[in-house]
C-alpha cells in the first residue's frame, strides 16, 4: 500500500484492519495450540488404551501357561486377536525371550522373529515409543512377561500412526470451524467497536482531531484572558498562560491541583456562585474582573470555567482621568454650587483630612448629616482637587467611591485662591 492511499484510509477502516489482524492472529496462535494439545491427547489415550491391554496380556494365566505347551501359539494366538479386535488395535504380539512371535496379525508371521529391538521389556521395563515393524510406523507399547520373577517373553501392543493422524485431521475440522467463526464474529465485533469510537469522537479523522488540538492549544494559550476549568471533583483540569500570570504561578501546578488550594477565597466564590457580567476581585497589586459558569447545577456538581480579566491598568487610567478632570473644574470654578455652603465645606475637608479614604455614608455618620449631603460636598472636593476620589472593588455588585484629601493640590489649591482673593 503507498504511503497515498494510508493517508487516505480513513480511521473506521484503519481501525477495522487492524482489529481483524489482531482477531486473526489471536485466533491462530489459539488454533494451534489447541491443535497441538489435541494431538497429544489423542496420543496420550491410545498409549493408556495400549499400557492397559498389554499388562492384561502379560499377567493373564492363560498367556503364561501357554508358554510351557509344545505350541503355544495355538492358545495364545486366537486370545490376542480377540483382544486385539475388541480393543482397535493394530497388533497385538506375544513372543519368547528369543523374540520368536506366539501372536500375530499376521499369521505367517507366526513362528518368525520380531522386526524391532525387544532389549527394554526383556530387561523388564516398559517400552512406550514410536517403531517402523512389518505393518509401518506405529505407535506401541512393549512389557515384559514375568513367570516366578523371570521374564519369560514380551507382549507388544500397537496402532498405526496413520490411525491416530486420520482421528486427528477429523478433530482439526472442528477446531478449524471454530477459528473461523471466532474470526467472523471477532470482525463483527471490531466493525462495532470502530463505530462506537467513531460516534464518541464525533466522526473526526485523525488529521482532523489534531488540527483540532493544535488550534485548541494555540487559541487558549494565546489569549489575553486568564481561563481555567474545574471538574466537578474541584480539581483544576486546565489553566491557560494568561491565568498562571494574573495568579502568579505556573500553569503545570495549577493542573491537577485542588481549586480551594491554588485559588483565593473570593475567587472561590465566583466559580461557585456563578457570575455572568463579572465581578471585580482584588487580588494582591491587580484588579480582575472575574466571571464563571458556576459550580452547581442545582444540587449537582458539575464542571465549571473561570474567566479572568485584568483591568488593573484600567483603574489606573480611569482614576488619572478622574483626578486631571478635578483640577480642570476647581481652575474653571471659583464659587460653591448652589446648594453648598462654605463653612460645612470646610468641615467635611476637616474630617475627610481626618478619616482618609472613607465613603460618604461613613462621613456622613461622623459629621452627623445625609450620606447625600456629604457625597456632594466629597465631589465638590473631589472636582476641585482638594480630594481624591478611588473605586471600591469590595463591595458587591457596582463597585462604591472613597475620598481623601489631596495633599498635593491643597497647597496649589490654596495658594490659587489666595491669589483669587486678592
Amino acid at each position: 500500500m503507498t504511503k497515498t492511499h494510508a493517508s487516505k484510509m480513513t480511521l473506521r477502516v484503519q481501525l477495522l484492519l487492524l482489529q481483524a489482524a489482531i482477531v486473526c492472529l489471536v485466533t491462530l496462535i489459539a488454533g494451534i495450540t489447541a491443535g497441538f494439545v489435541q494431538w497429544g491427547t489423542i496420543r496420550d489415550a491410545y498409549e493408556d488404551r495400549m499400557m492397559a491391554v498389554s499388562k492384561s496380556i502379560a499377567t493373564m494365566p492363560a498367556v503364561i501357561d501357554a508358554f510351557d505347551d509344545a505350541d503355544p501359539s495355538a492358545a495364545i494366538q486366537p486370545l490376542a486377536e480377540a483382544i486385539r479386535r475388541a480393543s482397535d488395535l493394530t497388533y497385538v504380539v506375544v513372543a519368547n525371550p528369543d523374540g520368536i512371535r506366539y501372536s500375530h496379525p499376521d499369521p505367517e508371521k507366526i513362528g518368525h522373529p520380531v522386526s524391532t529391538d525387544a532389549s527394554v521389556p526383556l530387561s523388564g521395563r516398559i517400552y512406550t515409543g514410536t517403531q517402523t515393524g512389518t505393518l509401518g510406523t506405529t505407535w506401541r507399547v512393549k512389557v515384559p512377561i514375568f513367570h516366578d520373577g523371570e521374564v519369560i517373553g514380551t507382549a507388544s501392543v500397537g496402532i498405526l500412526e496413520s490411525q491416530g493422524r486420520t482421528e486427528f485431521f477429523g478433530n482439526l475440522a472442528w477446531i478449524i470451524g471454530a477459528m473461523l467463526a471466532a474470526v467472523v464474529l471477532g470482525l463483527f465485533g471490531s466493525a462495532w467497536v470502530g463505530a462506537l469510537i467513531r460516534r464518541r469522537i464525533q466522526g473526526l479523522e485523525p488529521d482532523e482531531i489534531s488540527a483540532l488540538v493544535r488550534n485548541q492549544e494555540t487559541t487558549l494559550h494565546g489569549l489575553s484572558e486568564g481561563v481555567i476549568t474545574v471538574d466537578a471533583a474541584g480539581v483544576v483540569t486546565l489553566a491557560n498562560d494568561a491565568a498562571a500570570r494574573l495568579l502568579d504561578t505556573d500553569a503545570a501546578e495549577l493542573t491537577g491541583s485542588r481549586a480551594e488550594d491554588v485559588l483565593g477565597p473570593e475567587l472561590i466564590e465566583v466559580l461557585r456562585e456563578g457570575e455572568d457580567a463579572g465581578r471585580p476581585v482584588i487580588l494582591g497589586p491587580r484588579v480582575l474582573v472575574a466571571r464563571s459558569t458556576g459550580a452547581r447545577d442545582g444540587s449537582a456538581a458539575v464542571d465549571a470555567t473561570l474567566l479572568l480579566r485584568d483591568h488593573t491598568e484600567l483603574h489606573d487610567v480611569v482614576a488619572r482621568v478622574e483626578a486631571a478632570d478635578a483640577i480642570i473644574a476647581f481652575r474653571q470654578r471659583a464659587g460653591l454650587p448652589k446648594g453648598l455652603s462654605a463653612e460645612t465645606l470646610e468641615r467635611v475637608a476637616g474630617a475627610l483630612a481626618q478619616h482618609p479614604d472613607s465613603s460618604a455614608s461613613e462621613l456622613g455618620e461622623v459629621l452627623e448629616i445625609s450620606r447625600v449631603s456629604t457625597r456632594r460636598y466629597l465631589e465638590h472636593l473631589s472636582s476641585t482637587g482638594r480630594a481624591v476620589r478611588s473605586l471600591d472593588y469590595s463591595t458587591r455588585g457596582r463597585p462604591g467611591s472613597r475620598y481623601r484629601i489631596n495633599d498635593a493640590a491643597t497647597g496649589s489649591i490654596e495658594t490659587a485662591s489666595h491669589y483669587m482673593r486678592h
